[in-house]
């Protein structure tokens, strides 16, 4: 455990500063995954998770359950659409307990970000938000054309100042090979082994509902749980409502009576 000064001018504890990222690039694998509460960060944290992602509104929930653990910040694509907005919402989120920040914006962003020491995490491959240029939800640098078009992204990114980079559904042999000829952090998302931080979704993750991405894998069924949560508590809804219909509900256990003395002298004031 490191001790650092935030960027919200607090003395506090990080398993991973961004020096450690870099030295260990090559070297270590970590493990990343989100959280959008405190309970979900608390599970990954307790599990040995080295790192967490959540949305920038939800940064203060979320370090309640891992005061500790790096924290990625993510700045939503259409919330914040002007190059100052983001700025501003990353100091914020850096100030609130964020260790990084990632954007989906373009690499003049990114730049914007990275002038100001911030570290930014960028998203190269598939960027679901914008899949329409890519004619939909696919992997991406499947032909030699799109995957040199991937390598000059990469470096862009790396020229305009970013740390680390989301890759999402990247060839996995292509990431191989990109991976050797870049200086980002690379976070793998369904693009192979080839990344310093190998990342999946909680939902996904834990299986959470029935339409995990191809590039996942569910290890838990916490869609069965809750489907017997929710199965319970219309059980007992439709319990409650028979016991009031047929008067087995309320009794005398759950009402509460005032003393005969007290009631005789109330009933003969009325």
């Amino acid at each position: 455990m490191k001790k650092l000064y935030t960027w919200g001018g607090k003395f506090s504890n990080r398993n991973i500063t961004v020096y450690d990222l870099v030295k260990n690039k090559g070297k270590k694998k970590y493990i990343q995954t989100t959280a959008t509460n405190s309970d979900e960060s608390s599970a990954a944290m307790e599990a040995g998770f080295d790192m967490i992602l959540c949305k920038s509104p939800n940064i203060s929930e979320v370090r309640k359950g891992a005061p500790d653990l790096f924290l990625t910040a993510t700045i939503d694509l259409a919330l914040f659409p002007l190059k100052d907005d983001v700025l501003r919402e990353a100091f914020n989120s850096l100030k609130n307990g964020a260790d990084q920040i990632y954007t989906a914006r373009g690499p003049h962003i990114v730049e914007y970000l990275s002038k100001e020491d911030i570290p930014v995490m960028c998203h190269l491959g598939l960027v679901p938000r914008k899949s329409s240029w890519k004619g939909g939800l696919r992997a991406v640098g499947k032909t030699v054309e799109e995957a040199m078009k991937l390598y000059d992204d990469f470096k862009t990114m790396e020229s305009a100042g970013a740390l680390s980079a989301e890759c999402e559904i990247i060839a996995s042999n292509v990431m191989d090979e990109i991976y050797k000829k870049t200086n980002l952090i690379i976070s793998s998302l369904g693009s192979g082994m080839s990344g310093d931080i190998i990342y999946l979704f909680q939902n996904d993750i834990c299986g959470e509902h029935n339409d995990i991405p191809k590039h996942a894998s569910a290890f838990g069924n916490l869609l069965k749980l809750k489907q017997n949560l929710y199965n319970e508590r219309v059980n007992s809804l439709k319990k409650y409502k028979e016991a009031v219909e047929n008067q087995s509900f309320p009794t005398a256990d759950t009402t509460i009576k005032m003393s005969d003395k007290d009631f005789e002298k109330f009933k003969s004031k009325i």
